[in-house]
């Protein structure tokens, strides 16, 4: 870890920024690729911290994992059991001891220092009633060991998953390969958060064949069934894209990204409508999405329920506005990474900012900020928030720019051509 002098623009950024792929459908297509029927190839996916994790994890449980140029190979093979590194990635964490649980063997989950403080009480809650044994030692946290048997009996699972979606996709995920399938009914009061990132997951399951969708509102349903191999290409990471087209709105300059689907289930989606709402001008050609920022940056007002892991960066253009934003519905995010809504008051206030923190959002004051020294905790998005701030401001810098390799593994060179364009 090292601290990083985030650098100034000395105007207008005028940039064309390709992403790489994107780690959510990365990781589901990866696991959707261990429990399949043959071997299957990942064109283009994400090579960072949170995928390795992913393939080391389901190798770990017997799968192969072949590098080829740029692409992937994962063939299946019988799961046995072992001990996986979680790092800090929700996605290993949440999506792996579903696939563990048919495993023939225990197998001990544990990750980060952080890792042990994230809820996995409702996922271990889910499996249990599946017909799962798991020993957590009643703390609802890592470590803790799944007990595979070989096969699970599935069925009807009840949760409520108002904490994250992670919980309803890592059921969902390996469902199709339990004995009964799975019906996972949410039955918490709070509707669950990140909805995007299960119709993504409902979304690769049918493209690899599996029968599944939300059945009633609130209740998915995965019937039991062949995972077909295949060939996917994974799209680019278009939360990724959150930081590079916030600088085109900070210094009124301009960026571009290529190769920006047209339809996606990805939360990124919701970067055109909410930069546009906060002063970008926003176009879109069929492949290229371009984000041109104009002299003034509006304040937003908005539920950011869906698209939460948005919030960083837009708490960061906020605090940089002409009038002030309420992000709200995003109390979630404070078991993510980090408590990012803590983390984003304590570190905007830091540097002079009027941040007011609620149970599910921020008001968000515009002040003159100045510099200093803007602390990750260990999160991705807390950093690359940095940077945007740093674009801007003199003498941002930040504690851990390494943490980006999560999701980006070069974004300190990225963001250094950003510049030199």
């Amino acid at each position: 870890m090292h601290s990083w002098a985030a650098p100034r623009a000395s105007g207008p950024v005028r940039a064309s920024v390709p992403l790489p792929g994107s780690k959510s459908l990365t990781n589901r297509l990866l696991l959707l690729a261990a429990l399949a029927d043959g071997p299957s190839r990942l064109i283009a996916p994400l090579q960072a911290r949170d995928t390795r994790l992913m393939t080391g994890a389901l190798q770990t449980l017997g799968v192969d994992v072949a590098g080829d140029g740029p692409d992937w190979v994962v063939t299946p093979g019988p799961l046995h059991g072992g001990h996986v590194d979680t790092g800090l990635a929700g996605t290993v964490m949440r999506f792996v001891p579903p696939v563990a649980a048919l495993a023939d063997g225990p197998v001990v989950f544990d990750g980060d220092e952080y890792a042990r403080q994230r809820p996995m009480a409702t996922l271990l809650d889910g499996l249990r009633q599946a017909g799962v044994e798991v020993d957590d030692g009643d703390r609802g946290r890592m470590p803790f060991t799944v007990l595979g048997r070989g096969a699970v009996t599935g069925g009807a699972v009840q949760i409520d998953a108002s904490a994250s979606s992670q919980f309803v996709s890592g059921l969902l995920l390996a469902g199709a390969r339990y004995d009964k399938g799975l019906e996972v009914t949410h039955t918490g009061g709070e509707q669950v958060p990140s909805q995007p990132h299960i119709e993504m997951t409902l979304f690769v399951l049918r493209e690899a064949g599996v029968e599944a969708g939300e059945i009633a509102p609130g209740v998915w349903r995965v019937a039991p069934g062949r995972v077909a191999a295949a060939d996917r290409v994974v799209e680019p990471d278009l939360s990724n894209a959150a930081p590079f087209l916030a600088a085109a709105l900070v210094t009124a300059g301009t960026v571009q990204v290529p190769h920006w689907p047209a339809v996606t289930t990805q939360a990124g989606a919701a970067l055109p409508r909410l930069l546009g709402a906060m002063g970008a001008e926003v176009t879109y050609d069929g492949t290229t999405l371009t984000v041109t920022g104009s002299e003034t940056v509006v304040g937003l007002d908005a539920d950011l329920h869906d698209v939460g892991e948005l919030a960083p960066t837009l708490a960061v253009i906020a605090a940089l506005a002409e009038s002030p934003s309420s992000l709200r519905g995003i109390g979630h995010l404070r078991g993510h990474e980090t408590d990012r809504l803590a983390a984003l008051s304590t570190e905007l206030s830091r540097l002079g900012g009027d941040v007011t923190e609620h149970a599910d959002g921020l008001t968000i004051t515009p002040r003159r900020l100045h510099g200093g020294e803007w602390r990750a905790y260990a999160d991705h998005r807390m950093a690359t928030a940095g940077a945007v701030l740093g674009l801007v401001i003199d003498g941002v810098s930040v504690d851990d720019i390494d943490c980006t390799t999560k999701t980006l593994p070069d974004f300190p060179r990225m963001w250094s051509a950003l510049l030199d364009s």
